[in-house]
């Protein structure tokens, strides 16, 4: 299953900020951490817990980001890569 990548922004930001904060290292583990989440999902897209208008969200283990996402029959598109202490509504408008 193809897995698209909308805001690729959130995960630019959040590398720069581990990178900034702790090192290429750190960055660099946050990109992993990702790309497994990504792939976990390409193999089962029902994982992440249901949310409002279709989505679902996986919450990231090691780093507290939350993936949210939406599922089709070919594809998962992720929406919106959110920190879990940002405001409830981040990203909500993205489609």
């Amino acid at each position: 299953m193809r897995v698209t990548l909308h805001p690729e922004r959130d995960i630019e930001e959040a590398a720069e900020f581990y990178e900034r904060q702790g090192s290429a290292v750190l960055a660099a583990r946050f990109i992993f951490a990702f790309k497994n989440l990504t792939a976990l999902l390409g193999q089962q897209p029902e994982i992440g817990s249901p949310r409002s208008a279709g989505r679902r969200g996986l919450c990231m283990n090691v780093f507290p980001y939350t993936v949210i996402y939406r599922a089709s029959a070919d594809e998962i598109k992720i929406l919106v890569v959110k920190h879990d202490r940002k405001r409830p509504g981040y990203g909500a408008p993205r489609r």
